[in-house]
Parts: C-alpha cells; structure tokens; sequence
C-alpha cells in the first residue's frame, strides 16, 4: 500500500497554539481548554456531565474493557458519544494506570509525548499522572519526549480527564500521551512500548473524532467504512479504508479520522489476538447536535476492545493479550542478544499478574519449520517473564543439539513458549493423559521432560512416548521410566504466526 496517498493531515488549529513556556517543569499542568470545549465550573462542568452518562447507552460488552476510542470534540457536540463509550468500563475498579492517547493538533512532530512535568488539573480536581513510568517510557524509546509545546494547550488528551473523574470511584493515575507521528512505522514503534502494559490491570483511553466537514450523509457513510475497518482489528485494513475515502473525493472531508495516529497506534498493540472483541458502542455526528449544522459535520464514534474470559486450566491462565506480551518479550530478547549481545530491559510494574507469577516455562524455536532450539524450566523461582526471557537467551544459545543462532537466523525464527501448570506426582501412567499433558521423570540425578505437544507432533504411543523421553532425554534407558519417579503438567501452548 503507499501510504504516502494517505490523507493524513494536520487539522487546523481550533485555538491558539500555546508555547513550551505556558507549562513550567515540574507543575501541574492546568487546564487548557476549560470554558471552551467543556464547562470551565465545577459545578456546571459536573452537571453536564450527569446529564450526558444520564443520556449514555447501557454497556452490552462482552469480557472486560481494556481499551476505548473516544471522540474529544466539544461536549455539547461529542459528549453523548463519549459519555457511551466511557460506560463499557468497570466503574468501580482500581486501575493501575490509565494511558490516554490523543492526536496533536497544533505541533508537527514525529514521536509522542508524554507528559512527566506534573499533575493534570481539571475544574473536578488534580488527577495523579504516573510520572515515574512516563519516564521509563521515555528513557527505554527514543520514540518518546517530554516535549512541552504538544501538551500544554492539546485538547485530545485534556477533554477525556473529566470524564474519568466522574465515571470512576475510585483513585487513577494516567498517563497523558500526544502522537505527533505521521507514518505508520513510527506508530508501530509506539505500540510495541505500550504493548506490555495492554492487560486487564490498565486501561487505553484513545482519543479521536472521525470524519472532519463532509455533509451529514456523506460522514455517515465514510464514518462507517472506517469503523468497519477498526473493528476488524487490522492495522492494514484501517489504512486501506482511510486511503480509499481519500480518493472518493468526498466533498469537503479534510480526514476520516482526525487522530488516526492513536488508533493506528492501538491496532498495532491488539492485531492478531484472537481474544479481543471490537465492540461499536455508539455511533452520531455533530449534525445530530441541536447546536450542529448538516452541511458541515464532524463524526464522533465509541468503540470498546474487550478481553474475552479465557477457560482457567487448573490454577492458572494467561489471557490472549499477556500471551501477546510474552512472545513480544521473547522476540525482542532473541532479536538483542543475538544481534547486539545483552538482553532488553523490561519494566515489571506494567505487567499483569500473571506475568509476574512463578512459573516454569519452555522456550522453543523453529527456523522454517523446523526445531532451532528448546530450553526450558519447571522451578517456579521467578516470575514468569523473567524466566521466558532467561529461556529465550537459552534456545537460541545454549540447546547442545544446535549451534548458537546466526544473526543471519533471527529473521526466520518463529517462537512458541509453553508456560507449565504445577507438575503432579503419579503413581500410574493411567494418570497420564496423552497429548494434553507433559511428563516429568526423574531417577537418581537423571531427569528429563517431553512437553505435551511432543506427543500430537509425532504421534507416538503412549509407552513410545514414555520410553523416548527415558532413553532420548533422562538417558534412564527405554524402560526407565518403570522405575523411576513420574510427574505430569499441563502447557498452556502459544506462539508466534507460522511461517
């Protein structure tokens, strides 16, 4: 696709841009656009507010809501919409972090900024920022700044604050980040260091209207094509909507989506996770308000992302999104340690936690189909993540049966990680249940494993199974699992798409 068709263009500005000076490190950040996109009183800003989630559709989303696109045009226009899309989440829950994610209106720059000067201040309150993992961010990715002239007088971000001062009852802290991004691939750089933190403990507010000034037909037709194409969770397919609205030559569309960058952004974090479910909340434009016009609109869309419930095996499950992470944690260890020596640093306090359980795991590589590489644990010692990214070093280095991978290599490597259930002692091998469990044999000081998914790879017998994991990986002999001590676990078995 050329991209460079795209309409991706800078809106004009809607006020006047403010200076890096409106905004002195280490303040809170005030209110910008109090009075003039929102009530700038506490009492008529929490007024409209009850009004608006008074107004708001009931929540039919299935699982629980990680993320929701949100428009951030004046309440009176978008505020019902919102207020919609704002319903889907948990109002009682303690988030660890919000991250809200919008568009920059008025400074041109490629990257994001994330805002660690301060607090936000809005006429509800100050609102707590997470300044301590917005400079993680910005010290671990160049990709991110603490650039001051994209926040302090960005509406996106600001206008999404007291919404969640309103709807949730408990205490929050966010994190305020502007994409000044204008490609794709600097998206993809964004998402890949938030994506550790897209899990159930947080939430991803993305702040975006739709189409900008076509007539009110024309936006209802264009604002559905580019819905349509978010809900598919592809990255691709959004560009590829956006591209074809731009060369129907619509009469007056300035942009189908005005914070493309932060959507983008988000389905780059979610594409290809079978456990996620797009939901369209609600959908209006400013030709609906009593204060719009039909002739020139604005679209305003809610869309929730939910985890869907992932079947517990035993004690222990990981959803689709925590799989997502551990694979990214992988690759991006395989990819360092085999190119550039050392292993990527990883901040623990944005991972689930299941992330940070004790488990044993098994990292396996495939080069074109074929195994590269399998090492792993059972000891539950540390926490899940550090043990993938220990055993990923391991695969690619350390298996006795294969040189060390090739810089050459990394590039048709495809990782699977196995991460185990607590092993069972047996006394029988009828308590051995083949193709959906692993066993563990132990004799003397030899010891060795077949994960479950050895068994549906080679079809084997159940007493072939037994008598290759003795021979071939205790060195026990054939029959030496007779003897010996035997533990059974469960895999939760996941990996990266098939080459």
């Amino acid at each position: 696709m050329n991209t460079r068709k795209l309409l991706f263009v800078l809106l004009p500005l809607l006020f006047p841009a403010f200076a890096c000076s409106a905004q002195n490190r280490g303040s809170d950040r005030k209110p910008a656009v109090a009075g003039l996109f929102y009530p700038g009183t506490r009492t008529e800003l929490d007024g409209m507010l009850r009004e608006l989630f008074k107004g708001a559709l009931p929540s039919t989303v299935p699982g629980e809501v990680v993320a929701i696109i949100v428009p951030h045009a004046g309440y009176v226009f978008s505020g019902g919409v919102a207020a919609s899309g704002y319903t889907t989440i948990d109002r009682d829950k303690e988030y660890d972090n919000i991250f809200i994610i919008g568009p920059s209106h008025s400074i041109a720059f490629e990257g994001a900024s994330v805002y660690t000067a301060g607090n936000f201040v809005t006429p509800l309150g100050t609102v707590e920022v997470n300044r301590e993992l917005g400079a993680g961010l910005i010290r671990n990715n160049p990709v991110f700044s603490d650039r001051l002239d994209a926040q302090a007088g960005e509406h996106s971000v600001e206008v999404q604050v007291p919404f969640l001062q309103h709807i949730l009852s408990k205490p929050f802290r966010i994190v305020p980040i502007v994409v000044g991004a204008n490609s794709p691939a600097t998206c993809m750089k964004i998402a890949g260091a938030l994506r550790p933190y897209l899990n159930t403990r947080n939430l991803f507010v993305i702040s975006s209207d739709f189409s900008h000034y076509p007539a009110y037909n024309d936006a209802v037709r264009v604002d559905k094509a580019t819905a349509a194409a978010i809900l598919t969770n592809s990255p691709d397919n959004l560009l590829a909507a956006m591209e074809h609205n731009a060369a129907e030559g619509v009469p007056n569309l300035a942009t189908s989506l005005c914070g493309w960058s932060a959507v983008l952004t988000l389905l780059y974090m979610t594409a290809g996770g079978s456990g996620r479910k797009f939901t369209q909340v609600q959908y209006k434009n400013s030709g609906d308000s009593p204060e719009g016009e039909r002739g020139r609109v604005v679209g305003y869309n809610a869309i929730a992302v939910s985890e869907e419930k992932t079947p517990r095996q035993g004690e222990f499950s990981l959803s689709q999104t925590e799989r997502d992470t551990l694979l990214q944690i992988a690759r991006k260890t395989v990819e360092q340690y085999v190119l550039h020596g050392g292993v990527p640093g990883v901040e623990p306090a944005g991972l689930s936690e299941p992330l940070r359980a004790h488990c044993g795991a098994f990292v396996t590589l495939y080069e074109r189909g074929e195994l590269r590489g399998c090492i792993g644990r059972f000891d539950a010692d540390e926490p899940l993540w550090t043990v993938v990214q220990q055993m990923a070093v391991a695969s690619a280095s350390q298996d006795p049966r294969f040189n060390p991978v090739r810089p050459s290599e990394v590039k048709d490597l495809r990782i699977e990680i196995s991460v185990l259930t607590p092993m069972r002692k047996i006394s029988s091998i009828d308590e051995f249940h083949l193709g959906k469990q692993g066993i563990y044999m132990k004799k003397g000081n030899h010891a060795g494993t077949f994960l479950p998914q050895v068994a549906l790879e080679t079809n084997w017998t159940k007493e072939e199974f037994l008598g290759h994991c003795a021979e071939d990986k205790a060195g026990i002999g054939w029959d030496g699992w007779k003897d010996a001590e035997l533990y059974v676990y469960e895999a939760l078995v996941f990996g990266e798409a098939g080459q």
